[in-house]
């Protein structure tokens, strides 16, 4: 039988599987309906011990304040030809800005779009549109070459990313943010349109045809 700790560490990995998003100790703590936070941070703590220790194509991996189960890094583009694209208008914002600014820290991402782009920049990485590279105590963004691929945009390189959005979105150059210079909780959008010009819509995420419809994305 396991012992009472054991069995929170399996609720606390049953959470964070279903959850598919980073939590909280406290939102964890709320979906077990058990007061003591601290409890469940030591549960986390073994749960990242256990992942660390065992062969597995997942980790749990923190997440500014929260925690997330998720692929590691090198087994993303394994699942690419599964992954279902989503995009909310927030998610594409925030795939925007990283696209426009890269490298951009993640703790930038922060405060120009507030705490969803944790959730934001982990839904992205799993869809293989962003790379995150660590930094510190943040992550460093950047775009792959499966979001080139996915706007049709024949270079990966930053410049050539950076022109495609300054020509679809009509934006003028802009440099990339400085955290210092932000201040904690402030909206940002990207650089506004010069006056008189109107932004072309951006294509739909739909992945350019080669070869055979029916034949996976090629793996990046």
């Amino acid at each position: 039988m396991p012992s009472k700790l054991d069995d929170l560490v399996f609720q606390v990995e049953a959470v964070l599987f279903a959850a598919g998003k980073p939590l909280s100790a406290k939102e964890i703590s709320g979906a077990l309906a058990l007061d003591d936070a601290r409890t469940v941070q030591k549960a986390v703590r073994t749960l990242e011990q256990t992942y660390e220790n065992r062969q597995s194509a997942l980790e749990v991996r923190r997440v500014g304040d929260r925690y997330a189960l998720q692929l590691q890094e090198r087994y993303v583009p394994a699942v690419h030809s599964v992954t279902p694209v989503e995009m909310a208008p927030r998610t594409l914002k925030a795939l925007t800005l990283v696209a426009y600014h890269q490298p951009i820290l993640q703790s930038v991402l922060v405060r120009m779009i507030g705490d969803s782009a944790y959730e934001e920049v982990q839904h992205l990485r799993g869809l293989g549109l962003v790379h995150t590279d660590p930094k510190g105590s943040t992550l460093e963004l950047s775009t792959t070459k499966r979001f080139a691929e996915y706007f049709g945009i024949a270079s990966t390189r930053p410049e050539e990313i950076r022109r495609f959005l300054e020509q679809k979105l009509g934006v003028p150059p802009a440099p990339p943010p400085v955290a210092a210079e932000i201040p904690a909780g402030a909206q940002l959008d990207p650089p506004p349109l010069p006056d008189g010009a109107e932004a072309e819509p951006l294509e739909p995420f739909v992945p350019p045809v080669v070869g055979n419809a029916t034949d996976p994305p090629a793996d990046l």
